[in-house]
């Protein structure tokens, strides 16, 4: 296949703009704007989680609080109730000891009670720092949200337009090249490999290989028109004045 100078210069360039739009490409998908709003999810996503058990610790003291205080109130009913009878003088000897008897029970249940419930109730406290703590952090990492994913969104924005602007570039140039040329440089592509390269000095500049010096021999030997291949990856070797030869 026969290819005029300026045809392989246009592919040297499609091929460049082609290995750009791989490299932005690549970008989009190693952005690290994104790996800051994923590890910012995470962390809220956690926070969410100890916020949610911290709630249902605190009802559960909630529930002991009020059970407690259900439970004191009970006791000191009693005691009224018995403090009552004892001032009414309407007790004989054996009622009178077992009330007293009663009371001094009461008291110590009381007592008991009272003190259960001041620990449940400090323990409340501490949970409920721990949730104002938590809600806090919650509230910063929202906003540190809001921030990184505008953060991404700009950096979106910026690949897309550089991928819109050399995409264009590629479609005006690869309109200019022969058909033929084109044809055998996308089959090339498709293999998952670049499909033209310079060629550097002994070296195939898409695929990096020394060519050796039989090989070297027929492609010098070959006339400048004329569309050489790699033999290594089979990319079209561009043999262009500044290429190293």
């Amino acid at each position: 296949m026969k290819a005029e100078l300026a045809q392989q210069q246009s592919l040297l360039e499609l091929s460049e703009l082609d290995a750009e739009l791989s490299r932005i490409a690549h970008r989009a998908t190693h952005l690290p704007q994104r790996e800051a709003v994923e590890q910012i999810r995470v962390e809220h996503a956690a926070a969410g989680d100890r916020v949610a058990t911290v709630r249902i610790a605190l009802e559960d003291l909630n529930a002991q609080v009020s059970r407690f205080e259900s439970e004191i109130e009970a006791v000191r009913q009693r005691e009224e109730r018995d403090r009552g009878l004892l001032q009414s003088g309407a007790t004989d000897a054996k009622q009178l000891s077992d009330l007293q008897h009663e009371l001094e029970t009461l008291e110590r249940r009381q007592a008991s009670l009272e003190d259960s419930l001041l620990e449940v109730m400090e323990h409340r406290e501490d949970l409920q720092s721990q949730l104002a703590a938590e809600e806090a952090a919650i509230e910063a990492l929202q906003a540190d949200l809001a921030g990184a994913q505008q953060a991404l969104d700009a950096a979106i924005a910026e690949v897309d337009e550089a991928r819109q602007s050399q995409s264009s570039r590629r479609d005006t140039l690869a309109a200019t090249l022969n058909a033929d040329l084109s044809a055998v440089y996308e089959r090339q592509r498709a293999g998952g490999g670049p499909g033209a390269g310079r060629l550097l000095g002994h070296r195939c500049g898409a695929c990096r290989i020394e060519i050796d010096r039989g090989e070297m021999a027929r492609i010098t030997a070959a006339a400048e028109d004329e569309v050489v291949r790699c033999p290594e990856c089979g990319a079209i070797l561009l043999r262009l004045r500044g290429s190293g030869q």
